[in-house]
């Protein structure tokens, strides 16, 4: 067994604990932490494959942004979970029946695969050896799949505006800039002196 074989083992058992535990995790700063561990994790998965710029995509755009932005809504909200988990109690026997049709699923796929003799040639086929990796997943994406492509970006952005206007609230407590109040303000009423005398206080 190589160096490559024991990273293998070692990231896919990295990725399997990092869903176990964002799954199963009570405090969820902890189930956003557990995510972005798996996240790296799959990154190391595509780095053995040889997809260094996939790798390098989800650890900037899933790490760097999407985790850490489920971590700001996570810690921004009002949120009792106390009162969600209990909620989440009633639901467990059909969550559990939904988790076992999903077990059967991947043992019927895993059970029926078999592996191609042609993927190779498949492979090499779509992917020239004079084309970078990255060149050829931008030849796919922006000429292919454009459509596609721009619809998840935009996904995206509903996604972060919906995180804005969830955790944007207005308090009564806290002093804000009114700049209307500063532009048409009388320059008159913005000044008052004060006759001070010697050995009094304001």
């Amino acid at each position: 067994m190589g160096v490559a074989d024991v990273a293998f083992y070692a990231f896919a058992v990295s990725v399997l604990t990092g869903g176990l535990f964002t799954v199963v995790s009570r405090n969820p700063v902890h189930s956003v932490l557990w995510l972005i561990l798996a996240f790296l994790s799959a990154a190391g998965l595509f780095v053995l494959l040889g997809a260094e710029f996939v790798a390098m995509l989800l650890v900037i755009v899933y790490v760097g942004a999407v985790a850490v932005l489920f971590l700001f809504v996570v810690m921004m909200l009002d949120v009792d979970f106390a009162a969600l988990k209990a909620e989440m109690a009633r639901y467990m026997p059909l969550a559990l029946l939904i988790g076992v049709v999903l077990l059967m699923q991947f043992g019927l796929a895993i059970g029926v695969w078999v592996f191609d003799e042609n993927a190779e040639g498949a492979r090499a086929a779509l992917t020239p050896a004079d084309v970078h990796n990255t060149a050829a997943l931008g030849l796919i994406l922006y000429d292919d799949y454009i459509l596609l492509f721009q619809l998840a970006g935009l996904i995206l952005l509903v996604a972060m505006i919906g995180a804005i206007v969830l955790t944007l609230r207005h308090r009564t407590d806290v002093k804000r800039q009114n700049v209307l109040a500063q532009m048409y303000r009388d320059p008159a009423k913005a000044l008052e002196l004060k006759d001070v005398k010697p050995g009094q206080g304001l």
